[in-house]
């Protein structure tokens, strides 16, 4: 009898001690996060936060890529619990061309898109045949060309706002050939063209300064604000909450402003 109390009592004990490592596990678990970010400033600012929300219990995993599709993707495949590179309109049209669900969870930073050259000083300087290079993905081609439009090189049909292409538009007031190129491949394609609309975040991984070396640029107020961007069972997620709570401090903010010089500005 003893001997199968003895064994009765083991088992037990074997037991609570798997629920014990399991528990652990779980908590372990609840207290990461794997998080996608185009690399330049995205990258910056999330090892800052991943510093800071160490330090609360939250163990951040960072992937960095280096294009706009796989981020989404991986995300929505659950590779990943957020990302962190994109404004809404893109976000927008991407769920609908691909009949995904992403969601946004809180803004981030804003990123002013601007027009460069190594000939010109200014879009003024722009001449007939001139090429002008623009992203070729849908929602950044559509902010490229309101910029081009701002910057009076063309016009575009009345309303076409966020869904313009270059087939909107109704003026080319400079006579220049609007040419589509992948977004990072317009700062290689530079020294070829008359300009370029070109995403800050390629700007300043090529060493340059967006604010300093644009011939145009967005105000500072622009609409295209970056998110964190999850899935919609993540979204209320307490992980997330707190990642939202960390990137939106004080510290990620004074530190946003001392990095990038106005080129990156906090959107919160």
């Amino acid at each position: 009898m003893k001997k199968i109390v003895s064994i009765l009592l083991a088992a037990v004990l074997l037991a609570a001690a798997l629920a014990g490592c399991s528990g652990k596990a779980e908590a372990s678990k609840e207290q990461s996060l794997k998080i996608g970010v185009t690399g330049g400033p995205h990258e910056k600012i999330a090892k800052k936060v991943q510093e800071l929300a160490s330090a609360q219990g939250l163990n951040i995993e960072l992937v960095v890529f280096n294009e706009y599709i796989q981020p989404n993707i991986q995300l929505f495949e659950k590779h990943l619990d957020a990302n962190i590179f994109q404004h809404e309109p893109y976000l927008n049209k991407f769920n609908a061309d691909r009949g995904m669900n992403l969601v946004t969870a809180a803004p981030a930073v804003n990123f002013p898109m601007g027009i460069y050259s190594e000939k010109l000083a200014s879009p003024d300087e722009l001449k007939a045949g001139d090429k002008v290079a623009v992203p070729n993905d849908a929602t950044n081609q559509a902010r490229a060309l309101m910029l081009l439009e701002a910057a009076g090189v063309i016009k575009l049909k009345e309303g076409v706002g966020a869904a313009a292409t270059v087939k909107d538009i109704a003026e080319n007031i400079k006579n220049v050939e609007i040419v589509e190129l992948e977004a990072p491949m317009l700062i290689r394609a530079l020294p070829d063209l008359g300009a370029a609309v070109i995403n800050t975040n390629f700007i300043i991984e090529a060493g340059m300064n967006p604010v300093e070396d644009s011939i145009f640029i967005e105000d500072k107020d622009s609409p295209w604000v970056n998110f964190i961007v999850t899935r919609p069972e993540l979204k209320d997620d307490e992980r997330i909450k707190k990642l939202v709570e960390v990137y939106q401090s004080a510290e990620v903010k004074k530190f946003i402003e001392e990095s990038f010089d106005g080129s990156v500005i906090p959107a919160f």
